[in-house]
């Protein structure tokens, strides 16, 4: 099975923005709906947002308002704008999708 590969963390201040990214190296998410999880230290994985194949979202309360997905199926990637991050939104970022193995996800760091 195909890893997953998220990239774009990093470290930014509150009231700042990030896009995070997921792709599937050599393979295509085809008609699989991308979700995506974030898990904080000492806390349980947390659901943020799911995209379906025809572009439909959702989104958990916690992200609703400030969080956007998108995805470009010809480049097999699916983004994660963040927008107004806040410090609890600092976790490691992944997304999974049926019939690949999950990544090592992306670090978010949000400075108060």
């Amino acid at each position: 099975q195909v890893h997953l590969v998220e990239s774009g963390g990093g470290l930014v201040q509150a009231g700042g923005s990030l896009r995070v990214s997921c792709a599937a190296p050599g393979s295509t998410f085809g008609d699989n709906a991308v979700d995506w999880y974030r898990q904080a230290p000492g806390k349980r994985n947390e659901w943020i947002a799911t995209i379906s194949r025809a572009g439909t979202t959702i989104y958990a309360d916690s992200v609703k308002g400030r969080f956007t997905l998108s995805r470009d199926d010809a480049k097999s990637a699916v983004f994660l704008q963040m927008n107004s991050l806040k410090p609890e939104d600092t976790a490691n970022y992944y997304c999974k999708a049926f019939g690949f193995q999950r990544g090592q996800g992306t670090q978010v760091t949000v400075s108060s």
